[in-house]
């Protein structure tokens, strides 16, 4: 059900999980670009920046879509008991 319990501790650990996805990301990849002997210049990680907000944005979009349905149709887009 919506807005039940379950519902809310799905979506913290949907938040928790592309928090870390997020900070790996900023870490790592320079760390593997310069392993390849590409040095990381400010495009670079500006365009790298842009990717992350993407993905950040689309799990935005997706989290405000199941709120949506969860509040027109009684269960979000990960189900839940009727």
């Amino acid at each position: 059900m919506c807005f039940s319990v379950l519902w809310i501790v799905q979506t913290l650990i949907w938040l928790i999980v592309l928090g870390v996805f997020v900070a790996i990301m900023r870490l790592i990849v320079p760390y593997i670009l310069g392993l390849f002997g590409l040095g990381i210049s400010g495009v670079v990680m500006q365009v790298i920046n842009i990717i992350i907000a993407a993905i950040l944005l689309i799990a935005l979009l997706w989290f405000l879509y199941d709120l949506y349905v969860c509040m027109s149709a009684g269960t979000g887009y990960r189900g839940g008991v009727r």
